[in-house]
């Protein structure tokens, strides 16, 4: 069984290069087609696994309407209302938007099932969410006075609530028995068919684009984005709580820069280095329990140990 540390390693490096892929799809194709094949080939792939290595089951007819929902909450909403309000706001304002995930969670988590607010997400969350203020404060800042920008975050908030609630639905389905990997081939092909089907009735004709810059750039999101990404992280759902599992979308938006510094020439400043810090002390913050770290991160693990 592969570890929570890595795990949450891998969901944090692979959703924060995504957005390399995300840019260079841009173009011809119709951002709803975009989706559609991304995901398509990614529940193809996982349907495919799954038949041979002989573990293919049909989900039980009380599992479906769950499947269903998580498909159009995790993959065509989500998707559509975030990348329709990068048309209105800046993408770091998204990323802020994205990074209330974890307080989302939590709160679904105590309205649907019960569960007790938890001080330390709540605390870790304001820190992310302060850090990344000061990470792309300039970039924040320039939209804040434009007419489209209440547009734009009341997209990005609805996408942000559409992922929690697939968060949900994903931890309601391992409750009843159902492994990531299964549940996301069903409910990544129930989402297909539903961007699909919004593709055709808004009147965007299917298309795709056969150059090898699409063509890569669609085989990463679908495989490691999507395959490997979202069932690492819908696991980590599963083992340490959705509220737990969301920090990860505070810490793909300083992946991102780290990558942006090395590709696009992104200069780090004094701001975006305390930026940088709270963001790692709301990860502390999350994962501290009862006096200790209990961090999901190999690092740490190691220096809390006795010398």
């Amino acid at each position: 069984m592969t570890s929570s540390a890595a795990l949450y390693a891998l969901t944090v490096l692979i959703w924060g290069t995504t957005w390399i892929a995300l840019k260079l799809q841009l173009g011809i194709v119709p951002i709803a087609w975009s989706i559609a094949w991304r995901f398509a080939l990614a529940a193809l792939v996982m349907l495919g696994w799954l038949a041979w290595t002989r573990k293919s089951r049909w989900p039980p007819r009380a599992a479906w309407p769950l499947l269903l929902a998580q498909g159009a909450c995790l993959f065509c909403l989500n998707f559509l209302c975030f990348l329709e309000a990068s048309r209105w706001i800046a993408s770091g304002l998204v990323a802020v938007c994205f990074s209330t995930a974890p307080v989302w969670n939590a709160l679904n988590a105590r309205v649907f099932h019960g569960q007790p607010l938890q001080r330390r997400v709540l605390l870790g969350a304001a820190l992310g969410l302060a850090g990344l203020l000061l990470l792309f404060g300039t970039e924040v800042l320039k939209d804040l006075g434009q007419p489209q920008t209440l547009r734009g975050l009341a997209l990005a908030m609805a996408g942000t609530y559409c992922f929690s609630l697939g968060n949900l639905l994903s931890g309601a389905l391992q409750r009843r028995g159902l492994a990531p990997l299964q549940t996301n081939a069903w409910a990544m092909l129930a989402g297909t068919l539903l961007v699909s089907a919004w593709a055709l009735a808004s009147g965007q004709a299917p298309a795709f684009d056969l150059s090898p810059t699409y063509v890569a750039a669609w085989l990463y999101l679908a495989i490691p984005g999507s395959v490997i990404g979202f069932t690492a992280y819908l696991t980590l759902v599963g083992r340490l709580g959705a509220d737990r599992a969301a920090y990860c979308t505070v810490l793909f938006p300083v992946v991102a820069l780290n990558v942006s510094a090395w590709v696009e020439g992104y200069h780090w400043t004094a701001p975006a280095g305390l930026g940088l810090l709270l963001v790692l002390a709301g990860n502390v913050a999350v994962f501290w329990r009862a006096g200790a770290l209990a961090l999901p991160l190999p690092w740490l693990r190691r220096a809390q140990r006795p010398r």
